[in-house]
């Protein structure tokens, strides 16, 4: 009988689709990143903007979860949330956070270790304008991770939304946004033998040094 763990090993792959040295990288993590986000793009990766973000409560207790990344500077990396969810509120008790983002199929890991802020009111209402009228509704019904008693108590918030504004969709007062401002980013390429290259930017004031990981 074969067990569970004999089936993970069944899963194992060898990661050899290119390496990682230092002469690869750009100036600053921002320019590597935007390097390597055109990368997934052009690899035609589905949601190559999806990130994990990671949170943690005043007490230290972690959670993690998957949203999109809509916007990118020398800033840093920005997404939006209802501010209500278990993410905003950790994040504005506990700013210090987490980005992952996972691109399998090119063998890569991008890593943002950083601290979130809030954003303004009129940055947060300039994104919400661009977003699908479905969209902007469900920011309206759903109360992000609060407990609902059906599917259809979620239907009938939406359908009350698409009511109550015919035409122009206000931003609901518990609807932001963060971004993200790096201390370090890591660059991850896997590699044979699982002697995989990573390289980190840490920050240093204004100035970034880089330095290699063992794998």
């Amino acid at each position: 009988m074969v067990g569970v763990t004999d089936r993970f090993a069944e899963l194992r792959r060898e990661y050899a689709l290119g390496g990682l040295v230092e002469d690869d990288l750009g100036p600053d993590p921002f320019a590597t990143f935007q390097r390597w986000y055109d990368d997934a793009i052009a690899a035609a990766l589905y949601e190559p903007n999806a990130m994990v973000v990671a949170t943690a409560s005043k007490g230290g207790v972690p959670s993690s979860r998957l949203v999109l990344l809509k916007q990118f500077s020398h800033q840093g990396w920005v997404f939006f949330t209802n501010l209500g969810s278990r993410k905003g509120v950790e994040l504005v008790a506990n700013p210090r956070c987490a980005l992952l983002f996972p691109w399998h199929p090119l063998e890569r890991q991008v890593r943002v270790d950083g601290t979130a802020s809030l954003l303004g009111r009129e940055e947060v209402a300039a994104y919400f304008r661009t977003r699908p009228r479905g969209a902007q509704l469900g920011a309206h019904a759903s109360h992000q991770s609060s407990e609902v008693r059906s599917r259809q108590e979620l239907d009938d918030a939406w359908a009350a939304a698409d009511a109550a504004y015919p035409d122009d969709v206000p931003v609901p007062d518990k609807w932001g946004g963060f971004r993200v401002e790096p201390e370090a980013v890591e660059f991850w390429q896997g590699r044979p033998g699982r002697m995989h290259d990573r390289l980190v930017y840490r920050r240093d004031g204004d100035r970034w040094s880089v330095h290699r990981l063992a794998p």
